[in-house]
């Protein structure tokens, strides 16, 4: 099998995730696949970001809409079905809106929102078990997260896709969605490595929305889920992919990271997949709260001043240490992030999410959410107080936090009081990160956190009901779950 293209040896590893991948990860899919849902009905509650006919999840719901055709599966929330395609598009969307889906370390990005939508779409439409459908996500987000990994440069202590401006989330996501929906389209294996070559050349996304806003990045999982459906419709037509669309002169490595790649943690142990252990998909972290993951430890920080008695009306200035390539999503243009564009751009400041941490209402200790949805309303982006303090906040690079990323988001943070008093925080591992992962009552909380709003806790409860026996759901189960997500 090693002298095969890194294609069909990822299509060999997917084809066998068919006959079942190890329990714990089936489980553990079975939580991915609650909180993207979770964080989906969630997009769709008060404080989405700005006006909800306005979003980009309300948009890709009217284009699904206008464009019609054959009813194949079901958008999240409005029950409305359509085609396979189109339901991964509105679903991704929505799985991306707040922000508040997983983040695998150390490819750094969001394998779950891309990845899912597609698995569901595909799965309702073909009528698949559970078990079948926890497969297909856990072996697409496998083959996501690695492709992801092949971009770290250990020189540079970023993702070259990242250096780039390239959103490692929506190009390695249309690879993984294209696996998860050719599994449950009954692609062979051969066809499976064709699937792989077509979304090569379907996946894109730029990231300066990080920097300066704009609404199009919550688009970017829904394209790719979108598009990694059709890649596997396609191959399941007859479309056929370069055998080498990796590794090649002109393959999806090369074009998108230059020469700045690396094999091995792409490939390393694929055949030995049985062992829980090796799946390195399973070592994406939760979010905590409902924004860029570069921003939560800070947050960790201002909010353990905060219990260490610091009040926000005594903060003179504020210094945020970072590692140098979340400062640049986080920290720059200053002017930028210490008075946000809009709500969702808030999402990306490290000066307003460490003020928002310090006045928050909502802010509470470690057992529970530190910010929540309302931190990112139209009201609270523009509260004075959060933007003059947002103002004193500087963002700088950390070598500390330098040598620790990507494995885990670090921050340190140093407030000088108008007494002249000095007080610091440091975390070496955010809420939810490696060092802290989130228990199951918090994973829960967040959950009812997203959803009692919009579904009620009694249906918020079955929707978990449901999750929990996705494993031995029969045939059809997609849908079913899909319909318990119905508001109204």
């Amino acid at each position: 099998m090693s002298g095969q293209g890194y294609a069909a040896r990822l299509a060999a590893f997917a084809s066998a995730c068919r006959d079942g991948v190890p329990r714990e990860i089936a489980a553990d899919a079975a939580a991915r696949t609650l909180d993207c849902l979770g964080n989906s009905l969630g997009a769709l509650g008060a404080h989405s970001g700005e006006d909800a006919g306005a979003s980009p999840q309300a948009a890709a719901l009217a284009l699904a809409r206008a464009a019609g055709g054959v009813g194949e599966a079901t958008a999240v929330g409005s029950g409305m079905r359509m085609p396979a395609d189109r339901a991964a598009l509105v679903n991704g969307t929505l799985a991306h809106a707040l922000d508040f889906d997983d983040t695998h370390l150390p490819s750094v990005l969001h394998p779950t929102a891309a990845v899912l939508p597609a698995a569901l779409a595909a799965a309702e439409a073909t009528g698949a078990t559970g078990a079948a459908l926890l497969a297909a996500l856990a072996a697409g987000g496998e083959v996501c997260v690695r492709l992801g990994m092949a971009s770290y440069d250990p020189g540079l202590r970023n993702s070259v896709f990242f250096e780039k401006g390239l959103h490692a989330t929506s190009i390695c996501g249309t690879v993984g969605a294209a696996v998860a929906a050719g599994l449950l389209y009954g692609l062979t294996t051969a066809e499976l490595a064709h699937a792989i070559g077509i979304a090569c050349s379907m996946g894109a996304g730029v990231i300066e929305a990080n920097r300066t806003g704009g609404s199009v990045k919550r688009l970017h999982c829904g394209w790719a889920a979108h598009s990694g459906v059709c890649a596997a419709q396609f191959a399941a037509g007859g479309v056929t992919g370069p055998p080498t669309v990796l590794e090649g002169r002109f393959g999806f490595l090369t074009a998108f990271l230059d020469e700045r790649w690396t094999a091995q943690p792409l490939l390393a142990g694929l055949e030995e997949m049985g062992a829980a252990g090796n799946w390195q998909y399973a070592r994406t972290v939760f979010k905590p709260y409902p924004s860029n993951h570069f921003t939560h430890p800070g947050i960790d920080c201002a909010l353990a001043l905060r219990r260490a008695g610091l009040r926000a009306e005594d903060v003179a200035s504020a210094q945020l240490g970072v590692a140098a390539a979340p400062r640049r999503t986080i920290g720059e243009p200053h002017a930028e992030k210490a008075r946000p564009r809009t709500p969702y751009h808030a999402k990306f400041s490290g000066p307003y999410t460490v003020a928002a941490a310090l006045l928050s209402e909502t802010a509470v200790d470690g057992a529970g959410p530190g910010l929540r949805h309302a931190d990112f309303s139209p009201e609270a982006f523009t509260d004075p107080r959060r933007l003059a303090l947002a103002e004193r906040v500087e963002v700088v690079a950390d070598p500390q936090c330098d040598a620790e990323f990507p494995q885990a988001f670090s921050a340190v943070l140093r407030v000088r009081t108008h007494s002249g008093q000095v007080m610091q925080s440091r975390v070496t591992s955010s809420l939810g990160g490696p060092g802290m992962p989130l228990t199951r009552a918090q994973l829960a909380g967040k959950f009812r956190l997203n959803t009692e709003p919009v579904l009620g806790a009694a249906r918020a409860d079955g929707v978990v009901e449901a999750v929990r026996a996705l494993g031995g759901a029969p045939r059809g189960a997609a849908g079913a779950l899909l319909g318990l997500t119905r508001i109204g």
